[in-house]
């Protein structure tokens, strides 16, 4: 997929060219991980940061996570506990 951005809307980004794909990539994936639409993984990937990192950006933004009851007793059973 790719998504194509005017270059008058790019040139109205308050963002220097040089940071502007980067930025424009990692809105992108918090948004739709924000809104539900991709896994923390997937966002992370998407945005090109490890897990750890895209949580932090996350807990920056003060974007809850979405973890479930259902998510913890998976992770407790994995873990053996």
């Amino acid at each position: 997929m790719t998504v194509q951005i005017p270059d008058d809307i790019a040139a109205a980004l308050r963002l220097p060219e040089a940071e502007q794909q980067e930025r424009v990539i990692l809105e992108l994936a918090c948004g739709l991980y924000a809104a539900g639409l991709l896994a923390a993984g997937k966002a992370a990937q998407l945005a090109g940061k490890s897990r750890l990192a895209f949580g932090e950006e996350l807990t920056r933004r003060n974007i809850s996570r979405h973890y479930t009851a259902q998510d913890l007793a998976t992770d407790l059973a994995y873990a053996g506990i």
